[in-house]
């Protein structure tokens, strides 16, 4: 464990940001491929190319996710982050309920995915699908908090994750 606290994010930590968050959003759009193939797979035994690709890819995605989380949470840990910027103890509440929250996601809706699609658990498919419209929630208050930061407290907030230059 790091006992220095950097000044800015590493380049590697605003990569990881910012694929994560490509792959959670394309997870969204498309995530409805995974019942289409479920759907052809138990109808007919033969589904579409596309529904094949579609329903695929939002299993490595998923996996995609959650190794790249893991591996985010462990530079997290060996080089540790920045400093948040100052703000009141109601917005650094709520920022670490969101990030908790969000890396909570991160990890447990791939594996209950994963549970449901190959271990047959139904109670893992109706968490996953539950996990939907919370990610939405979150993302969009995430999102929020950036640009609040950005545009009203005209601080580096959202800026620290777009470039590792103090």
């Amino acid at each position: 464990m790091s006992k220095t606290q950097p000044a800015a994010y590493s380049p590697v930590h605003i990569f990881l940001h910012w694929v994560i968050a490509a792959l959670i959003v394309f997870q969204l759009v498309f995530g409805e491929s995974i019942k289409d193939l479920g759907r052809a797979l138990r109808d007919t035994g033969a589904p579409d190319t596309l529904t094949t690709v579609m329903g695929n890819a939002h299993i490595w995605v998923g996996v995609t996710v959650l190794v790249l989380t893991l591996l985010r949470l462990l530079i997290r840990a060996r080089f540790g982050v920045p400093a948040p910027v100052p703000a009141s103890r109601i917005q650094e509440l709520a920022a670490r309920v969101v990030h908790g929250l969000l890396y909570l996601l991160m990890i447990v809706v791939p594996i209950t995915g994963l549970l449901a699609w190959y271990g047959g658990i139904r109670e893992a498919g109706d968490l996953h699908e539950l996990a939907k419209p919370l990610f939405i929630i979150l993302i969009l208050l995430h999102v929020a908090g950036a640009l609040y930061h950005h545009f009203a407290l005209k601080d580096r907030t959202m800026k620290r994750m777009i470039t590792s230059r103090i």
